[in-house]
């Protein structure tokens, strides 16, 4: 018999095992799941709305199902959260925002209809910063949302709730949203794999305003890779909703033997030294696994695009602004700058934007013909307090805003897959992470090296101390 205290602490893909089998009910799993959630949330703050009514009919449902042969997937009657960036039907959806403290949405998003359809219950929403543009977790309507693995840190952003919500074993898998790393260096933070799939790969519409352009893409997050493939594979595909989401296609076959760039540092950029000799274990178990890992340089010039990357979320945030005449009463103060700067841009040099993007988007293409994954740290720095917005001291060398983030932006300029893996822990016991970055459409591939990844390594599907105890 399986022990329902423990069901917490079971994979996705386990929990399916004993749904499937009949030893265990959706419904007794979404009530432990609540129970949980009730006692073990309110330190951390990583779910904000939970939708209790559409959870528990969904899961009448899946049990109906299940009893009948006719599970949907291997997600029938799993629970899951939803970013409050992505659109839930019914459930409020304010993006951090006092601008959309009442909104609710009349219909699911796109990958959440799709989770839907494949049988996941959805569960509720988890926090993020305002207009998820910071890079840690906080907004003047649910406050800030703590690590798991050291409450007094950030689970880093914007995807901050969602990852602390796997973390800490509220719930087996997430989804969120990554424009400039917020899939990969929140995973990275609480010892989760975090994907980042190619600009298409997962097709949305019913969303947001789109405030990063095609850059912001919606992924999964969990304690292992196959669990974060399953969420991956249900929301993947191609829509008519989304135009983008037809040019997708893998333009590499499969091959045992892969060529891996190994950047350890962007420049003179300062890395944490904990988290070098943590990504220098990961280089060594991939060239062990019988990879070519090869050190060097990044094969493209990141000084233009990283010079245009300010002006898209500045031009963004005043396009909601010119949507919500009421919005400079209701955001706060960096937001209106950000507005006032975006509405200053001119439109020569917003199409010079989207030039310096098409380009770099071609060089990043071409470099790939020689390389078939670019490996890099995560982030440059170990969680930092949860109420500060950023660490402004990185090895002993002052840092701006984006300094412990260096390694992730450029990825989402590109559009390419990217895949955040847990490595050795840092000495105090935090979760360090490395990215894998593959050619444009090489999703699946990613998966499969981080798989071979997964087996050599002890660092996968690991609890904090406060979730063990809790």
């Amino acid at each position: 018999m399986t022990n329902k205290s423990k069901l917490w602490s079971l994979t996705a893909l386990e929990l399916s095992k004993l749904l499937t089998s009949g030893e265990l009910s959706p419904v007794e799993l979404l009530e432990a799941t609540l129970e949980r959630i009730e006692r073990v949330n309110p330190a951390i703050n990583a779910i904000i709305e939970i939708d209790y009514a559409g959870a528990r009919a969904a899961a009448l449902d899946s049990e109906q199902r299940l009893r009948s042969g006719q599970a949907r997937s291997q997600l029938e009657g799993i629970p899951l959260t939803v970013k409050d960036h992505i659109l839930v039907k019914g459930v409020k959806a304010c993006w951090g925002t006092r601008l959309f403290k009442d909104f609710v949405p009349e219909k699911d998003e796109l990958p959440v209809a799709r989770l839907r359809e494949a049988g996941a219950i959805i569960l509720g929403k988890t926090n993020v910063p305002e207009f998820t543009l910071a890079e840690y977790t906080d907004n003047p309507i649910h406050g800030v949302t703590r690590n798991p693995w050291n409450l007094e840190l950030t689970p880093g952003g914007s995807s901050g709730g969602a990852v602390a919500s796997v973390a800490a074993g509220l719930v087996p898998i997430a989804i969120g949203t990554d424009g400039g790393g917020s899939i990969r260096r929140p995973a990275s933070h609480t010892g989760l794999v975090g994907f980042k799939p190619s600009i298409g790969s997962v097709a949305r519409s019913d969303g947001f305003p789109k405030i990063l352009l095609d850059m912001e893409v919606c992924g999964p997050f969990g304690r292992t890779v196959a669990d974060a493939k399953l969420v991956f594979d249900a929301m993947a595909g191609p829509s008519r909703l989304d135009r983008r989401s037809s040019n997708v296609t893998s333009r590499n076959a499969p091959k045992e033997k892969l060529n891996i760039l190994y950047v350890e540092r962007f420049g003179d950029s300062p890395l944490d030294p904990e988290v070098a000799a943590s990504v220098n274990e990961a280089v060594e178990i991939l060239s062990g696994l019988g990879h070519e890992v090869v050190r060097g340089e990044l094969p493209f010039d990141l000084t233009d695009v990283m010079a245009a990357w300010p002006k898209v979320g500045a031009v963004g945030i005043s396009y909601i602004f010119d949507l919500h005449p009421n919005a400079p009463e209701l955001v706060s103060e960096r937001y209106l700058e950000l507005a006032a700067e975006g509405a200053a841009t001119t439109s020569a040099q917003f199409v010079d934007v989207i030039e310096t993007l098409d380009k770099f988007r071609a060089q990043v293409g071409v470099a790939f013909e020689n390389i078939d994954i670019i490996m890099t740290p995560t982030a440059a720095a170990l969680p930092w307090p949860a109420n500060i917005p950023f660490p402004d001291v990185i090895d002993g060398q002052p840092v701006g805003r984006r300094g412990h983030a260096v390694y992730t932006g450029w990825v989402n300029a590109c559009g390419h897959p990217s895949i955040n893996l847990p490595t050795a822990h840092s000495k105090s016991g935090l979760p360090i992470g490395f990215q894998l970055v593959g050619d444009f459409g090489d999703d699946q591939m990613l998966f499969e090296v981080a798989a071979q990844f997964e087996k050599q390594s002890p660092w996968f599907n690991k609890f904090p101390e406060y979730a063990e105890k809790s």
